[in-house]
C-alpha cells in the first residue's frame, strides 16, 4: 500500500511548519532585539525605558506574556553576541531559543558561541544533549586536539573536530579498576551517549567484530562507520597507558579491513587505539612511522575539570600570538 508513503509526507511537512515557526520566532527576537540596541546605543533608551516596554507589553494580553523585561534583555543581547559577524548571522534562524538561550548563558567568547552554534546545526542536538557536550568541555577538547589529530591523520583531508584528543565517559558509572570487557560492554550500553561523544555521523556497526585472515579469526572490540568521511573506523580498547605495541594489532586490523570489507568507493579505513592514560611524546615517536590512519585517543570516566582546560586553551592561544 501506499500508506508509508502519505505518513512521510505528513511527517515532512509538520517538520517544515515546524521550522518555519522557528525561523519566524528568532526572526522577531533578533528584531526586537536590534531595536532595543540602537535605541540603547543612542542614548534614546535606558532600563527604565525598557521596564516601561515590559509593562506595556504584558497589559497588553496573554499573547504577550513572554516579553517580559528579563526576555527583552535576552533577545537585546541575543542581537548584540551575532550582529557583527557576517558569517553567523545567517545560522543563528536553524536553532531554537532554548538552544540559544543556552549557549549565550554558557559560553564566554565569541569563537565558543559560534562553535556550539555549528555543531548543534550539524549534529540536531536535543537540549540535554547540548548541556552535556558544554558540561564536558567539548569546545576546549576540540581545540586542544586539533594539532595532535591533523598530525595523527597525515593522508587524509580529515577535519580535526570528527575527531577528538580525549573522550569523556562519565555516563558508564565504571569503578575505577575496571576490565577492557566491562568498558567494552558499558559502552555498548550506553551506545546513544557514545556517539553523541564521537559525533553523530558514527553508525555503529558491530562489537567484537570478526575478521578472518590466514584461515584464523581475529576480533576488533568496536567497530563504526563514519558518513562524512565514508569510511570505516576500528576501535580498540586498552585500559593501561598507551605502549607502542598496541598499534600493531590495530594496523593489522586496518590492513584487513581495507582488503577484505572496505567498499570500493569507501575511502581508508581509520582506527581508535582508545587508552586510559597516554604520553604524547611517546604516542608521536610509535605514529611517526605508522603507515595507517591511526589515532590515539584517552579516555575518562568523569567530567573533565572544565577551568583547567580554559587556562590550558588560553595559554595555547598565548603561545600561538607570541609565535605569529
Amino acid at each position: 500500500t501506499s500508506f508509508a508513503e502519505i505518513k512521510t509526507l505528513i511527517d515532512a511537512a509538520q517538520k517544515n511548519a515546524i521550522k518555519a515557526v522557528n525561523t519566524e520566532l528568532i526572526t522577531l527576537y533578533w528584531n526586537i532585539g536590534s531595536y532595543i540596541s540602537r535605541k540603547v546605543l543612542d542614548s534614546k533608551w535606558g532600563d527604565k525605558t525598557i521596564d516601561n516596554l515590559a509593562v506595556y507589553l504584558q497589559k497588553e494580553g496573554p499573547d504577550y506574556q513572554g516579553f517580559n523585561r528579563r526576555n527583552l534583555y535576552r533577545m537585546k543581547q541575543f542581537f548584540e553576541a551575532y550582529a557583527n559577524n557576517e558569517i553567523v548571522t545567517p545560522l543563528v534562524t536553524h536553532v531554537s531559543w532554548t538552544h540559544h538561550l543556552i549557549i549565550l548563558s554558557r559560553t564566554k567568547t565569541d569563537t565558543e558561541r559560534e562553535f556550539y552554534l555549528r555543531l548543534c546545526i550539524k549534529e540536531h542536538y536535543s537540549k540535554r544533549e547540548l548541556e552535556r557536550q558544554i558540561n564536558a568541555a567539548v569546545y576546549e577538547r576540540t581545540m586542544l586536539s586539533k594539532e595532535n589529530t591533523i598530525v595523527s591523520l597525515p593522508k587524509l583531508n580529515v577535519q580535526s573536530s570528527l575527531f577528538k584528543d580525549s573522550y569523556i565517559f562519565e555516563f558508564l558509572g565504571l569503578p575505577e579498576n575496571h576490565s577492557e570487557n566491562e568498558l567494552q560492554k558499558a559502552l555498548i550500553k550506553h551506545l546513544k551517549l557514545f556517539i553523541l561523544e564521537l559525533g553523530k555521523d558514527f553508525i555503529f556497526v558491530g562489537e567484537e567484530y570478526k575478521i578472518q585472515v590466514g584461515m584464523q579469526d581475529f576480533y576488533i572490540d568496536l567497530l563504526f562507520y563514519q558518513r562524512e568521511l565514508q569510511c570505516l573506523v576500528a576501535f580498540e580498547l586498552k585500559i593501561s597507558e598507551f605502549m607502542p605495541e598496541h598499534l600493531g594489532k590495530l594496523n593489522f586490523y586496518l590492513e584487513a579491513l581495507d582488503r577484505d570489507v572496505k567498499k570500493p568507493h569507501e575511502n581508508p579505513n581509520i582506527g581508535i587505539l582508545l587508552c586510559k592514560v597516554k604520553n604524547d611524546e611517546v604516542v608521536e615517536y610509535a605514529l611517526s612511522r605508522s603507515l595507517s590512519p591511526t589515532l590515539v585517543a584517552q579516555y575518562q570516566s568523569q567530567l573533565p575539570d572544565k577551568k583547567l582546560l580554559q587556562a590550558k586553551l588560553h595559554e595555547l592561544l598565548e603561545n600561538l600570538e607570541v609565535n605569529e
